[in-house]
């Protein structure tokens, strides 16, 4: 049992070794985040069961191919409200400069009924607004 034990971690820790000088890897580093506008928002049904699922799309257009969808900022403004800000990341590998637009998901899972408010950042102190009712 310990044999088989030590040649499992010694061929785990060749793999590792292996792997990790291999030089020819072609990550960037991210060189910043920050806030990119949402240009438009999709929601399939402006009505929807409590405790249900409905993936809402964001589009966003990035200048360039060194830029990329990081993640949201979701915030509560109270139990029915939600401002929903994107973030882009910035790396610093060379890239084209061809602008490309990118969708992105929220799964948003209602866990009472209400009129919920969803305010995107559309840059500025510019928001889009779109309103879902949960039965």
């Amino acid at each position: 049992m310990k044999k088989s034990f030590h040649i499992c971690f010694s061929a785990m820790f060749l793999g590792l070794f292996l792997t990790s000088c291999n030089n020819d890897d072609n990550y960037n580093t991210i060189e910043s985040v920050d806030r990119i506008k949402i240009d438009s928002v999709k929601i399939i049904n402006d009505t929807m069961d409590v405790f249900t699922v409905q993936s809402i799309r964001t589009y966003s257009t990035f200048p360039s191919h060194c830029e990329g969808f990081y993640g949201y900022d979701y915030v509560y403004s109270n139990n029915l409200t939600r401002n929903v800000t994107a973030y882009k990341y910035i790396t610093d590998g060379p890239c084209t400069q061809d602008t490309y637009t990118a969708a992105n998901q929220i799964n948003f899972s209602p866990q009472q009924k209400g009129m919920y408010t969803f305010k995107f950042w559309n840059g500025g102190n510019s928001w889009i607004t779109k309103t879902i009712v949960v039965e």
